[in-house]
């Protein structure tokens, strides 16, 4: 692989310095992963009733996708966002 072009990759993708730069990180990355470190548990014992029950099926995978989503958090999705939040600074 070309570095050059690895680089010029990199300095695309690289958040901005600006509110919406940083905003984005924490909304996208950060949020849901201490949401479902917390109240993931309750997302999830949440969503399983809900499936329980006759549903439509866009619903049906509606919640299954939140239950997905929030059941539980993930070390490595945290870890990803704050290297990517501390990126944008530097």
């Amino acid at each position: 692989m070309d570095k050059k072009l690895l680089l010029e990759t990199l300095q695309k993708v690289k958040p901005t310095k600006s509110f919406w730069g940083i905003f984005s990180v924490i909304v996208i990355f950060i949020t849901p992963e201490i949401v479902a470190f917390i109240w993931g548990a309750d997302i999830k014992s949440f969503t399983d009733a809900k499936v329980a029950t006759p549903l439509p099926l866009q619903e049906e995978y509606a919640y299954k996708a939140l239950g997905e989503l929030l059941g539980e958090g993930s070390w490595l999705n945290l870890i990803i966002g704050i290297a990517i939040l501390i990126w944008a600074f530097f």
